[in-house]
C-alpha cells in the first residue's frame, strides 16, 4: 500500500458504526438545507412557470427508464470524480444510514437503480456541502458549495454535457 493510500485510509471513520450513524450529519444537513444552493441539470437554466414551451412533457420524456438510468449514471460519475478530491458520505435511504467513500461500482449501480420514496444524499462534511438527488428528478441540488468545490462541480458537469445554474430568487 502506498503512503498516499495509507494516509487516505486513516481518514476514514474508525468503526463501521461511526460511519453508519444516522444522526452524524443531522446538524450540518439542517444548516445546509436553509442555505444557498445550485442546480446541476440537463437544462442551462430555470424554466419560468409561464414559459411557452412544454417543460412537463419534456421532463416526462427524460424520466422514462431508458433515459433516466443513463442520466443517473452521469450524475454518479460526477459524484465519483468529486470523491477523488474529498471524502463523501452517502445515504440511499433518506438519511437513515450512511456509508463513507463507497466502492465506485456499488455507488454507481445503487444510484442508477434508485427508486421508491428514498433519495440519495451525499455529504461533504469537511467542505460544509451536500448534494441531493431524488429519483423523480432530472437534476442534482448542490447545497452551500464553496467556490473551490463548486468550480469542480461545474467542470465535472460540463464534462458530462450538463449545466450548473442558480435558481431565481423567490418572488414575494
Amino acid at each position: 500500500m502506498s503512503t498516499w493510500q495509507h494516509d487516505q485510509k486513516e481518514k476514514l471513520p474508525e468503526t463501521a458504526s461511526e460511519a453508519a450513524s444516522p444522526r452524524r450529519y443531522d446538524d450540518l444537513m439542517g444548516e445546509l438545507l436553509e442555505g444557498p444552493y445550485q442546480i446541476v441539470d440537463i437544462l442551462p437554466g430555470q424554466v419560468s412557470a409561464d414559459a411557452a414551451g412544454q417543460y412537463s412533457a419534456v421532463e416526462r420524456y427524460f424520466l422514462q427508464p431508458q433515459r433516466i438510468v443513463p442520466l443517473r449514471r452521469r450524475y454518479a460519475e460526477i459524484l465519483l470524480r468529486l470523491n477523488c478530491y474529498v471524502d463523501m458520505a452517502v445515504s440511499f435511504d433518506s438519511g437513515a444510514s450512511w456509508e463513507t467513500n463507497l466502492d465506485p461500482e456499488t455507488f454507481a449501480e445503487r444510484m442508477a437503480l434508485l427508486s421508491g420514496r428514498n433519495f440519495l444524499r451525499a455529504v461533504f462534511a469537511e467542505q460544509n456541502a451536500m448534494i441531493d438527488y431524488d429519483h423523480n428528478d432530472t437534476y442534482l441540488t448542490v447545497y452551500d458549495p464553496k467556490e473551490a468545490l463548486l468550480d469542480k462541480v461545474r467542470a465535472l458537469a460540463a464534462a458530462e454535457g450538463l449545466f450548473v445554474w442558480s435558481p431565481s430568487p423567490k418572488e414575494s
